[in-house]
């Protein structure tokens, strides 16, 4: 890890670095473990994070980092997806991609795959077969990102995200390099075009050093470790692999708007620090979430359920059952 980086950080764009107030940390939580799909391991990072702060993300998931033995490689088999979007970052590794509606492809070492469920649409996610059969290292997240009420029954669509085409960026010193995936840091934005705006990247805390960013005010604002050891906020809480943080600011909601500008991630002395940072809009509606459906109401949920079982979320391709 990682998949992305470059011979010389230093004649990437950088971050400035006086950049004004920071936010603080309202919590930091450890992501509690569970398996997906066919069997693969994963940690749950928005799991333990109560829901008035997520909004507008719904779930994200660290799939592995594990080493493969040969045939132990893992996906999951068709399933259906309603009403919001699927953000899928493989780091290492790779995972083959197929969906009803005509969408996929191939995802690797770096590339992201963005997947517009709307309306709803069939899905897989599967290794390849030679990883299955030679085994090998597979490490990601996926992320699910709620869509308003009026996009919900969009029609689906997919954005494949090459790693050549995420914005790259340097802390002001060269300590931390930053892979923007969406959204706008410091005048810079990511290639991921999104319905509910937010922000996504990942970023590399060489031991030691300090990244400090700017961020919208009517964002909320989640730092995830991936591995290594750090703090983040004004007050520099602590923070280790499979924890997530929680700064202040929920847009304008009353009693958890902030001023504060700025979020800062600092990776200890001895320990470099993965990170995924993500915030977004909140979009400030009733969420009726059951497994792949995510809509604003039990009848719709009913609905969804009633539609997939009819076919009319799609049928799996003809070869693909």
């Amino acid at each position: 890890m990682p998949a992305v980086t470059v011979d010389n950080i230093l004649a990437l764009p950088r971050i400035p670095q006086d950049l004004g107030l920071g936010r603080k940390v309202l919590a930091v939580e450890t992501a509690p473990s569970g398996f997906e799909g066919e069997g693969f391991p994963v940690r749950k990072a928005l799991a333990a994070i109560k829901l008035e702060y997520l909004d507008p993300f719904i779930m994200m998931d660290q799939m592995g980092e594990v080493d493969y033995a040969p045939g132990e490689p893992k996906g999951t088999p068709w399933h259906p997806h309603r009403g919001f979007e699927t953000v899928t970052y493989i780091i290492d590794g790779t995972f083959v991609h197929q969906d009803s509606h005509g969408g996929g492809g191939v995802i690797a070492d770096g590339d992201t795959q963005w997947m517009t469920a709307g309306s709803g649409l069939l899905h897989i996610e599967a290794p390849p077969e030679w990883l299955v059969q030679q085994g090998g290292l597979f490490h990601g997240i996926q992320l699910w990102v709620n869509l308003p009420s009026k996009d919900k029954m969009l029609t689906p669509k997919y954005q494949d995200i090459g790693r050549a085409k995420v914005a790259l960026l340097s802390s002001h010193d060269g300590g931390a390099l930053v892979r923007l995936i969406a959204g706008d840091v410091a005048g810079h934005a990511g290639p991921g075009a999104t319905h509910t705006p937010i922000t996504l990247l990942h970023a590399s805390i060489s031991p030691g050093a300090r990244l400090t960013m700017p961020w919208r005010k009517d964002f909320n604002a989640l730092a995830y470790a991936l591995s290594g050891k750090g703090s983040v906020g004004t007050e520099k809480a602590p923070i280790t692999g499979g924890q997530l943080a929680v700064f202040e600011g929920f847009g304008n909601r009353p009693g958890l708007a902030t001023d504060a500008e700025t979020i800062t991630i600092t990776a200890s002395p001895t320990s470099e620090l993965e990170v995924i940072v993500l915030g977004g809009e909140p979009i400030g509606e009733p969420v009726a979430h059951y497994g792949p459906f995510v809509m604003n109401t039990h009848e719709e949920l009913t609905k969804a359920f009633e539609d997939y079982q009819a076919g009319r979320l799609g049928t799996i391709p003809a070869g693909h059952a």
